[in-house]
């Protein structure tokens, strides 16, 4: 969109969302650029998007519709087909006696205009419109078709013939259109649903497909048991495994590029009674646009993390079980540290993210690439900074704590259930105790808990509060709700919302989407002194309570009061 520089300057400038000083040294820097004073004044970060939209709006005389939380009416958004709503950034909302209402990133775009009215033979009235409305009106395309998958897989279903079980008849079955539409079908879905894992569990007459969304398994669909074995050679032909191998587990991983994005499939199979089970663990390639503060990390715990990747030596420790987001929390503070001037180094079973700049190693033990022997190696490649994605012997523990000793920052993750946990478990694994309280920075535990997106307020009875109170210390809680301006300084229990889900069209339980919460343990002086005498994992967790550590429980009740989950999740995924 072209606007007159002289005439924009003039408003933003009078309406004051741009300083002079900054509105003319953006047009010096647009003339000698040859860019636009908009897309000058957006980089520099002078005004936000959004706000120049609605500036450009008011210039061009019109309206601005933001479509972000908006549902669109099926039949009104399918009258531009969405190949064309995509290629030209607009779709339609709203369908009047007066013609059309279609939202555009640029109003001035009368090619597109005049093609959706030829097509439609109705008159077309442009709307302005933002990024992130678009971005969810399209995503409303996909989520229409989700009625439509179960009977396009089940008319597939139907076509396929059961063949022999060699090699090359199930190649070729795997091959088929119909298989290979009903496996795409089956991940898009899944993309679509923002699932995490696709199970796919063969019984006696079925085929049961479940997705986990959100960490919770759902029944996607129900097949015929005639489809297993396509399914199931489909994949394998994808993930590059043995089509004659049916008795022993395979892992493999492939990558797809669907609705825009890369993503890599993690594959294992797993021989059962009636057949294999394939779960796939769908990875985005890239975790870039992940924060600290964006993962759940807020306060004492997030001064802690970035005090310790400060350090250029040292340890940074992650706990939890499978799934609870370890591997994210890690690379995100790799992002934070990938800077020209270090030397990154990761091996990694499996490298589940490739960031750029970063040098990352795959594990494969069958050819004896361990990940000791891997960091072995590490050591002698000049790193500064070393990931190791897990630490699950005393060779690899040695290794990793000799390696913070020698001048690197290693981070790595540990299967317990809390951050104090992770000592008592490092010295199980024959780790010397005075080792670590030269080398630990900091120790993070976490957990994923289901995220509100559409809730309703309610304050807890006073024989709720009583129960509560079993489980955290409410007005130690309380007083750090006021210390980081939760709630205000007067605030009382008897006078704090807390949140139950909301069931919407959009989100059937009112959650959607996950957020950490944590527990960081820093290594004091009375915890090292604890550590050197071999102290049990209570014991330094008692401690650091004492000392100001927020326990996990008690950041997601803290994150309940700001309305970001439920009190039934936190204690649901903490005390399960």
């Amino acid at each position: 969109m072209h606007l007159d520089p002289q005439e924009l300057k003039k408003f933003l400038v009078d309406s004051g969302l741009v300083s002079k000083r900054d509105v003319e040294a953006a047009m010096a820097e647009s003339a000698t650029s040859h860019k636009e004073l908009s897309e000058v004044l957006i980089s520099q970060g002078k005004i936000h998007e959004d706000d120049f939209r609605k500036v450009t709006s008011y210039l061009l005389g019109i309206p601005f519709v933001d479509l972000a939380k908006e549902r669109v009416p099926k039949e009104t958004l399918g009258l531009i087909p969405e190949p064309i709503a995509r290629k030209h950034n607009i779709v339609a909302y709203k369908k009047t006696d007066s013609g059309l209402e279609v939202a555009m990133l640029d109003p001035l775009d009368l090619e597109a205009i005049d093609f959706v009215r030829k097509g439609l033979g109705i008159k077309i009235l442009p709307r302005l419109t933002n990024v992130a409305s678009i971005k969810q009106v399209l995503l409303q395309y996909q989520k229409s078709l989700k009625a439509e998958f179960g009977d396009l897989i089940r008319e597939d279903a139907a076509k396929m013939v059961r063949t022999d079980d060699t090699p090359e008849a199930e190649k070729k079955l795997a091959e088929d259109v119909p298989v290979v539409r009903m496996v795409d079908t089956l991940i898009s879905h899944a993309i679509i649903q923002k699932a995490s894992d696709i199970h796919l569990e063969p019984f006696e007459q079925e085929l049961v497909v479940r997705y986990r969304i959100d960490g919770l398994l759902h029944d996607a669909m129900i097949l015929p048991k005639t489809v297993t074995q396509a399914i199931v050679a489909r994949i394998k032909v994808l993930a590059g495994l043995r089509l004659d191998e049916k008795r022993l587990p395979q892992d493999g991983r492939f990558k797809l590029e669907l609705a825009g994005q890369n993503v890599s499939f993690r594959v294992s199979l797993l021989p059962t009674y009636y057949g294999e089970k394939v779960v796939m663990r769908l990875l985005p390639d890239s975790v870039r646009g992940f924060t600290l503060e964006s993962l759940g990390f807020h306060g004492d715990n997030l001064e802690r993390i970035h005090k310790a990747a400060r350090a250029a030596t040292g340890m940074i420790l992650v706990t939890g079980p499978t799934g609870s987001g370890k591997t994210t929390t890690l690379y995100t503070v790799l992002e934070l540290l990938n800077t020209p001037d270090v030397n990154i180094s990761t091996v990694e079973d499996p490298i589940e993210y490739q960031i750029s700049r970063i040098n990352q190693t795959q594990v494969k033990p069958d050819i004896g690439l361990t990940f000791a022997n891997g960091l072995r190696s590490l050591v002698r490649q000049d790193p500064d900074i070393i990931m190791v994605g897990e630490i699950r012997d005393e060779e690899t523990a040695n290794l990793a704590v000799n390696a913070s000793l020698t001048g690197h920052l290693v981070l790595s993750t540990l299967h317990t259930n809390s951050a104090a946990g992770a000592i008592p478990r490092l010295l199980d694994m024959k780790v010397e105790p005075f080792l670590l309280v030269s080398t630990i920075n900091v120790v993070i535990a976490q957990r994923l808990v289901r995220r509100l997106v559409a809730k309703k307020p309610y304050k807890l009875s006073q024989t709720e509060l009583t129960e509560l109170s079993e489980y955290v210390d409410l007005p130690r809680l309380l007083d750090w709700l006021k210390k980081e301006k939760i709630v205000p300084a007067t605030a009382t229990w008897s006078t704090i919302d807390f949140f139950k889900p909301e069931p919407t069209s959009e989100s059937i339980d009112g959650y959607a989407d996950r957020i950490g919460i944590h527990e960081v343990l820093p290594m004091s002086n009375t915890i090292k002194e604890l550590v050197i005498k071999s102290a049990t994992a209570d014991e330094i967790e008692r401690q650091a309570k004492s000392e100001g550590m927020m326990t996990m429980l008690e950041d997601g009740l803290f994150k309940a009061v700001q309305g970001l989950t439920t009190i039934e999740e936190v204690l649901r995924v903490v005390t399960e």
